[in-house]
């Protein structure tokens, strides 16, 4: 005989979920270093260029809407001061919500954190408000900050820092994997400006020599060609602002075969450039000389390929 089951169970109603509050983010990737600083040209006064080394680390800034937020304030004056400037000149508002930001870019050894921080800062901002990104506007903000690395853009370029003026853009074909260690002295670039233009007129001819191998190496796509002007731009740069391990690593350079040797010429990187990536076993051997060097290795991909 078939026994009554009795009534049902009451399923419980599932609990009404509260919306995500709506986040927008920006991005922006840093630098290791340059590939070239230098002279532009020859000249009793001259102005400094520079190729910036873009690497695959990136600055993030984040705004969430909601009234219930804390209204966190963006860390460090040249982000605030670059928010401030986007809404002055756009005339607009922030709507209620709160900031949050990460950075994978260490301060004062030469990957543009500061730089990256502004237009990350920036790029989220355009998204908050829909509007398209503008890469004249970001430059004109940063040209009331300090003086920039070109990470706005999204390919190599020629680029005068101190006027905040993009001279040639050299396209996105070459790419580096590079080792790299950061020495542990920070330096402040506006402190060493004036040792710096000295020594460019002392070595402008090397310098114009090394900036033309470059621009002609990124015009045909010859990595081979970009690393050794890069190399070039390095060992100028030891003479004013050396690096400890540097003559160490360029002595290593063809042990270990790398296609050349790049550095933060008014930071503290050092380390290789390499057309194809290291096998695991080269890894190993690089991490172990930098090691006995003092410093731990770090790998990543530079350009933008």
């Amino acid at each position: 005989m078939k026994r009554n089951a009795g009534p049902a169970p009451q399923q419980r109603a599932a609990p009404a979920l509260r919306p995500s509050p709506h986040t927008y983010s920006g991005v922006c990737h840093g630098t290791l270093g340059e590939l070239y600083q230098g002279p532009l040209c020859p000249g009793p006064d001259p102005d400094i260029a520079l190729v910036s080394f873009p690497v695959d680390r990136h600055s993030y800034v984040h705004y969430t809407l909601g009234d219930d937020l804390p209204r966190g304030a963006l860390p460090g004056r040249k982000s605030q001061t670059a928010a401030r400037l986007f809404l002055d000149r756009s005339g607009l508002r922030l709507p209620p919500g709160g900031w949050s930001t990460h950075s994978e870019l260490p301060v004062g050894v030469g990957m543009a954190s500061s730089t990256a921080d502004v237009v990350a800062t920036l790029r989220c901002l355009f998204r908050v408000f829909a509007l398209p990104y503008d890469p004249d506007a970001v430059l004109g903000i940063l040209s009331a900050i300090e003086r920039a690395d070109s990470v706005f853009l999204d390919e190599f370029a020629l680029h005068l820092s101190g006027r905040h003026r993009v001279l040639r853009r050299l396209g996105t074909d070459v790419g580096f994997h590079t080792a790299y260690v950061t020495e542990a002295d920070t330096v402040d670039t506006a402190a060493v400006t004036p040792l710096l233009l000295p020594h460019y007129r002392r070595r402008a001819q090397e310098y114009e020599r090394c900036l033309t191998d470059l621009l002609k190496g990124f015009s045909v796509g010859d990595a081979g060609a970009v690393a050794r002007a890069a190399t070039t731009s390095a060992v100028l740069s030891q003479e004013v602002l050396p690096k400890q391990t540097f003559a160490e690593v360029l002595a290593h350079r063809e042990e270990f075969g790398a296609d050349g040797v790049f550095v933060a010429h008014t930071g503290s990187l050092v380390g290789y450039l390499f057309t194809r990536r290291p096998a695991p076993g080269l890894k190993g051997e690089l991490s172990a000389f930098f090691h006995s060097l003092g410093h731990q290795c770090s790998f990543a991909r530079g350009g933008h390929g």
